[in-house]
């Protein structure tokens, strides 16, 4: 089912449609189990949700807190290691706010942002957020990404009508092109079924349930590297850094109170080497010169350290395939 969720309320309207449709079934099918489809959408679980990123941790909160029993399917409960999904607008941290979330930023060592400097040919300019009608408190909030999605998962299992559970989903289970549940593999082994009058399947960028509800068309026009600088000071402190360098941008801000992430931007869909050097030569040689000098030793220290991570940059145009009694988002 293609469509934009806007708050709480909305999905609170998704499923009471899921659930009238599932009333107005009269006499209903069987499939490869023998178990009739009534049956099924009658169980304890109202909602499935697969993956426990931000969205899928954020999102069983909200349901549970309206009432709605949700079993939450992730494939791996440990902390997670990213160098994206660090830098929360202050419209975010609002939104966060208006889903009693805020607290999660609150001790992870967050650090405030108050705006962006962008640098081009050695110049910058200071863009500060516009934050003056909003209490003090509000500001945009910086962090290690594993931090905020453990404090969000804390909350939502501490949640009595919310099962969270590590597992990875194998497939949807379909009859007749309607979304019944999902069957996972659990930590032994097991590969039990779940059913549930509505599915929704938020299992990021490497989702493997992806091509089951749509067609996606992914272009991958570059990578993020990704550096962690130690115990260095931005130019503009509580901002993030934005570098309009050649050939293509470097993004630096704080993750806590003696971290700074830097992001590089390289085109292509192959990187340099990292295990024969080029990675390493490609950073001295070609980046190090458009960093800041505030942070170019520390820059420097983090290339010769060798800890250096990689993502991505894919772009997926939204393309809705109705699929019922399922979401992807």
């Amino acid at each position: 089912m293609g469509m934009k969720i806007k708050n709480g309320r909305e999905f609170e309207r998704v499923i009471r449609e899921e659930n009238e449709n599932n009333r107005k079934s009269v006499k209903s099918f069987a499939d490869a189990d023998g178990i009739s489809r009534d049956d099924k959408v009658k169980g304890s679980i109202e909602v499935i949700v697969v993956g426990a990123g931000v969205a899928g941790a954020a999102l069983p909160y909200t349901l549970a807190k309206d009432g709605r029993r949700v079993h939450v399917l992730e494939r791996d409960l440990a902390e997670p290691d990213r160098i994206v999904g660090e830098l929360l607008q202050p419209g975010g941290y609002l939104k966060l706010q208006e889903l009693d979330l805020a607290d999660c930023v609150s001790t992870i060592d967050a650090q405030r942002v108050l705006g962006y400097v962008m640098y081009k040919d050695r110049k910058h300019i200071q863009l500060p957020c516009l934050l003056e009608k909003f209490h003090r408190n509000v500001a945009g909030r910086s962090f290690h990404n594993g931090r905020f999605i453990q404090r969000i998962r804390e909350k939502v299992a501490a949640l009595p009508n919310v099962k969270l559970e590590q597992g990875t989903v194998r497939s949807l289970i379909k009859d007749k092109g309607i979304v019944l549940g999902v069957q996972y593999k659990t930590k032994d082994g097991q590969e039990p079924k779940v059913y549930a009058p509505l599915t929704i399947v938020c299992d990021g960028c490497f989702s493997n349930l992806r091509r089951s509800l749509c067609k996606p068309k992914v272009d991958i026009p570059s990578h993020f590297v990704g550096l962690t600088l130690e115990n260095c000071s931005l130019p503009f402190p509580n901002h993030g850094h934005v570098i309009l360098a050649d050939p293509s941008p470097i993004l630096s801000y704080p993750i806590s109170s003696n971290e700074v992430r830097c992001l590089v931007d390289i085109p292509g869909q192959k990187l340099p080497s990292a295990a024969n050097g080029e990675m390493s030569h490609y950073l001295k040689s070609v980046v190090a010169s458009e960093i800041p000098p505030e942070i170019f030793l520390s820059f420097i220290a983090a290339v010769e350290k060798g800890y250096i991570r990689s993502m991505l940059n894919g772009s997926m145009p939204a393309i809705p395939q109705p699929t019922p009694e399922a979401l992807l988002i």
